[in-house]
């Protein structure tokens, strides 16, 4: 698999994170094209960091600070691409999140609602998705340390919207050993929307290509960049990245659970359950709990909050799902005279079956055209699938 690597060892902005993009190889062309919809021509130009040559990114944007629904229109109406849009507004609603967890509900956008925020984090989604990557790790994110001077006034470094965006993904840090900011909460947020692969769930790799974006100070010493790697890697486990979303709920009649279960899975949702639950002064209630992709997230939130009414939904994001190998195998059956073929969906571990099942709506089907129990199709149909897979020597018997 082709993995992009960031080495964020002094730290990401979004400024970096294009630069590094570009020197990577991303469409420069499509990058100029989304950034100058937002506030107009970037400057693109190569600059020397502590004798690394690095790209160097600057949107000379206005000092304009909008709101959320300022900032994903302006997201909306940009010339990136339908998958960049959809990704930078995802970034914008981490650091809209993070943001209310510190400053409270309706709280607005400062620095990270400037036009030059917006053309970055546009940028960055767009050079990443020119890349056409399988995956993007990142590697343990320098935060710096010490006090700086913002919009709410006086702040400790790492700003605190940075560490709540930080705690709500699951990108690692170090503490970094500079007196400045070296992580900001545009890097931050963009760096955990893209991160879909551990560092640690990667086999070797051989580096195809390596690029370096230039933060705007250019101190002696340790070089003013983030470093950016092209990976062909190895998957070191099986498996995807999921988010899993949560909320209680104790008035809501069972047929309204039934009903926005189905809603989630029509709506893209990996699994969605209902567990019985006791909730606070003894109330009985239902834990509704839903297992789903990063990009569909917002979407079944929407759902959840609409069909239940719920005032909170707690999402557990990018967590590491391990996916046995999944075949589905077509059985012939006869049953009661009748030849039938029913499709079988199976799990593989080291070139064995470890699990069968009749799926659910053939069997169904065929259960009420033979006018006879469900249990008895499936029964059937798995039976003969067992002796199927022990000829085959797929299947222990």
């Amino acid at each position: 698999m082709n993995v992009l690597l960031f080495d964020p060892f002094n730290g990401a902005a979004g400024d970096m994170i294009i630069g590094s993009l570009l020197d990577l190889g991303a469409d420069e062309g499509l990058v100029r094209a989304a950034m100058r919809s937002v506030v107009g021509e970037p400057t693109i130009e190569r600059v020397d960091r502590s004798g690394i040559r690095a790209v160097q990114v600057r949107a000379h944007a206005p000092v304009d600070h909008r709101t959320l629904d300022e900032v994903l229109d302006r997201v909306a109406e940009s010339d990136a691409p339908a998958g960049a849009r959809e990704m930078a507004r995802r970034v914008f609603l981490r650091i809209h999140r993070a943001e209310e967890s510190i400053h409270g509900t309706g709280a607005h956008f400062h620095e990270v609602g400037a036009d030059d925020a917006v053309a970055d984090v546009v940028g960055a989604c767009t050079a990443l998705h020119s890349l056409d990557v399988d995956g993007v790790t990142v590697l343990p994110v320098a935060l710096g340390r010490g006090f700086a001077v913002g919009a709410h006034g006086t702040f400790p470094i790492p700003a605190p919207a940075t560490v709540a965006i930080l705690a709500g993904s699951d990108l690692r840090t170090v503490p970094g050993d500079e007196e400045r900011e070296l992580c900001t909460p545009t890097g931050a947020a963009l760096l955990a929307e893209f991160s879909t692969v551990r560092p640690e769930d990667l086999g070797p790799a051989a580096i195809r290509a390596v690029g370096y974006g230039a933060g705007s100070r250019n101190p002696r010493g340790r070089p003013n960049v983030l470093r950016s790697m092209l990976l062909a890697a190895e998957e070191r486990a099986g498996g995807d990245r999921v988010d899993i979303l949560e909320t209680n709920v104790d008035d809501v009649t069972g047929e309204a659970l039934a009903y926005t279960i189905n809603r989630l899975m029509e709506e893209g949702a990996r699994d969605a359950s209902a567990i019985p639950v006791v909730m606070k002064k003894g109330r009985s209630g239902h834990l509704v709990r839903v297992v789903c992709c990063p990009d569909a997230t917002d979407r079944l939130v929407g759902v959840m909050g609409a069909e239940l009414g719920t005032l909170g939904i707690r999402c557990i994001p990018m967590v590491h799902r391990a996916v046995a190998e999944r075949t589905v195998e077509q059985v012939t059956v006869s049953i009661r005279g009748r030849e039938l073929a029913v499709d079988v969906k199976c799990g593989w571990s080291g070139g064995k079956i470890t699990s069968f099942k009749a799926e659910y709506e053939q069997a169904a089907a065929c259960a009420r055209d033979l006018g006879i129990p469900l249990r008895e199709v499936t029964g059937a149909v798995e039976a003969a699938a067992r002796r199927l897979f022990i000829e085959r020597g797929v299947l222990a018997p």
